[in-house]
């Protein structure tokens, strides 16, 4: 699989620079402009500073030489005047000086500061400073000569090596500092580049990340003139379990997969961008929404294959999607709509695509209020557990309840548990619900100790591993023996990971309690589920009852249903049953026990505990009416 360096390149990088020509300069030339900037101005600032240093040395080096050579002309001219005046001397002590004693000689070296003084009669030939000696008469009788001295100039030519060395240390400096900064310029350079990719790309597909893509919705609303700009939202079914079970390496290979088939599905005009998370997006101009819905179409079929990744990864994708300027002409506006679309498209389920509505928007503030309020209703433990009682379907006994959970809210009165219960496990707040339903139902049956009360566990309970922590805790708490539990659950509870389910139920049955399969019929009605899960009970979906009014087979399908439970060694319970010529029926059709308001409505505790006093049957008179006329 290739990876792709920079973002979202070829045609689609055309159709982006309409939009991002300033953003997608920082990626060239101009790029480099600070770091050139600043590198240049050091090379103008050093490479004179070094030239400047060579000279200076050099022009110190010719004006030592010259005062040194000046120096020692100096010092000679004052060492022949110092001769001179000697040899006057000398003269006007002894007029002959054509005879000069040797030791006189050294006397006038020593006077004169001269080095090696001696005196010739004849000049010498040797290279070596000397002076004539007159007689009275103004002849030149003798020639004194000396080895010439220039100690400033010897000093200098002793200090040359250093100084050119020293230049030479200098200029091998200058150079250096010219190649460091060259090579800090080009680092500096690299840096920035990076730095930018890291502000506008996802750093493992290369695609725009969010900063980027939404720069670009914003250029294409300021500049769309006809047609729609669209915003699109896609998101992964399971992708939390597929984290789980992918690596760190193989989730990027993942990503870089699905980069890719968009990438190949997604016209050039539509630019393609990772959010956050798992997100994907895309942002489109179209003629029509039509068109639009057709590119969101096609990007989600392309991420709906499954995907070799050392293993088959089977995966679905749902699309939200806004269009601009139908649900607003604003980034704000088009991006709140196309999340609520992408939620509206969750709930359809696999591989849906939802298209904005002004009726989401209701539904998210009617949801946003729910929210709010169930918290409070939380906090101020102003929800309520009421029970329904569940019979033998033979005498009419109580034998156990089940509770429900209610809400009465002040304003808007009674909330169906459907409506809120919805919310809660989007919100993250079904785990304490769920405890708090379990801690009163358990409580409450003190109150019956001779029935089983049966409890509904959400999707988050079966998920959570300490649930089953939870549930010996309150049985211990509340004294009830974990054979009078029922936990009830239904098949979509399962659905999205069986394994951890099939371990959760192992563990809950292995400390006593009872397992039922709610809502059996309803779903997939998998048989795999019968089978492979430890259920004690089998609860057959209340549509089949309702069905009995007005569809012949729906009495055969119940008791196919309930053969299959009691193959199976379960119990079989139907709820729904409002009727009692319905009762007669599902009694003849194998199930075992039943509820519905054909034996009492959920009630609040102490309206079960008159109803449990009493110990109501139900009649059966119309049994023995249908049987007669069988």
């Amino acid at each position: 699989m290739k990876r792709r360096g920079e973002a979202d390149v070829g045609g689609r990088g055309r159709w982006l620079s309409r939009f991002l020509g300033r953003r997608r300069g920082s990626f060239g030339g101009r790029a480099e402009r600070p770091a050139a900037v600043a590198r240049g101005g050091m090379s103008r600032f050093i490479a004179p500073l070094a030239l400047l240093v060579v000279v200076a040395t050099v022009v110190c080096a010719v004006l030592g030489l010259a005062l040194a050579w000046q120096a020692d002309d100096n010092l000679e001219g004052a060492n022949r005047k110092s001769l001179r005046g000697a040899i006057e001397a000398l003269q006007v002590l002894s007029p002959d000086v054509s005879r000069l004693d040797p030791a006189l000689i050294r006397a006038l070296e020593r006077a004169s500061g001269l080095k090696d003084l001696r005196f010739d009669f004849d000049p010498p030939g040797n290279g070596r400073e000397m002076q004539s000696l007159l007689d009275e008469k103004g002849r030149i009788v003798g020639w004194f000569s000396w080895q010439a001295q220039r100690p400033s100039m010897a000093l200098m030519f002793r200090l040359l090596p250093l100084g050119a060395l020293i230049a030479a240390a200098l200029l091998g400096f200058a150079a250096l500092a010219l190649w460091q900064l060259n090579r800090m310029g080009r680092l500096l350079v690299r840096s920035e580049q990076a730095a930018r990719r890291l502000a506008d790309e996802d750093p493992v597909t290369g695609l725009s990340n969010q900063r980027r893509l939404l720069g670009a919705l914003d250029d294409a609303l300021a500049v769309r003139k006809d047609g729609v700009v669209g915003l699109a939202l896609i998101e992964f079914g399971g992708f939390e379990q597929l984290k789980d079970a992918l690596g760190s390496g193989e989730e990027d290979e993942f990503f870089l997969e699905l980069a890719e088939r968009l990438r190949a599905a997604v016209p050039n005009r539509a630019a393609i961008g990772r959010l956050q998370g798992g997100r994907f997006a895309l942002v489109m101009a179209a003629g029509s929404a039509e068109e639009a819905m057709s590119i969101v179409k096609a990007a989600r079929e392309a991420c709906s294959r499954a995907i070799w990744l050392n293993q088959v990864v089977e995966i679905s994708a749902h699309v939200g999607l806004a269009l601009a300027p139908r649900d607003g002409t604003t980034r704000g506006m088009l991006r709140h709509h196309a999340d609520l679309a992408l939620r509206a498209a969750r709930r359809r389920g696999r591989g849906a695509v939802a298209a904005f509505s002004a009726e989401m928007e209701a539904e998210f503030e009617e949801q946003s209020f729910i929210k709010r309020e169930l918290a409070r209703a939380l906090s101020a433990r102003a929800l309520d557990v009421h029970y329904q009682p569940i019979v033998k379907s033979d005498s009419g006994a109580i034998v156990g309840v089940e509770a429900l959970l209610r809400w009465h809210h002040p304003i808007r009165g009674d909330i169906p548990p459907a409506v809120f219960t919805r919310v809660a496990e989007a919100a993250g707040l079904m785990d304490q619900i769920g405890e708090f339903v379990l801690r009163r139902a358990l409580t409450d049956a003190g109150r019956w100790p001779h029935l089983y009360v049966a409890v509904n566990l959400s999707a988050a309970q079966v998920r959570d591993p300490h649930f089953v922590e939870l549930m010996a805790s309150v049985l211990d708490d509340t004294k009830i023996a974990p054979a009078r539990v029922v936990l009830e659950m239904t098949e979509k509870a399962l659905l999205d990971d069986p394994l951890t389910a099939k371990v959760r139920l192992e563990e809950l049955r292995a400390i006593g309690v009872k397992l039922a399969l709610d809502d059996f019929g309803a779903g997939q009605s998998s048989l795999a589920y019968l089978q492979q899960l430890p259920f004690d009970r089998l609860k057959i979906d209340r549509g089949f009852v309702a069905a009995l009014d007005h569809s012949a087979n729906a009495g055969v399908v119940i008791q196919a249903i309930a053969g299959l439970g009691r193959a199976l060694g379960l119990a079989v319970l139907i709820e729904g049953v409002e009727t009692e010529e319905q009762r007669v029926l599902l009694r003849l059709a194998g199930c075992t026990e039943m509820q519905g308001f054909l034996f009492a409505k959920p009630a609040p505790r102490q309206e079960i505990d008159r109803l449990v006093a009493g110990e109501a049957v139900q009649p059966v008179a119309a049994e023995l009416t249908l049987r007669s006329r069988s």
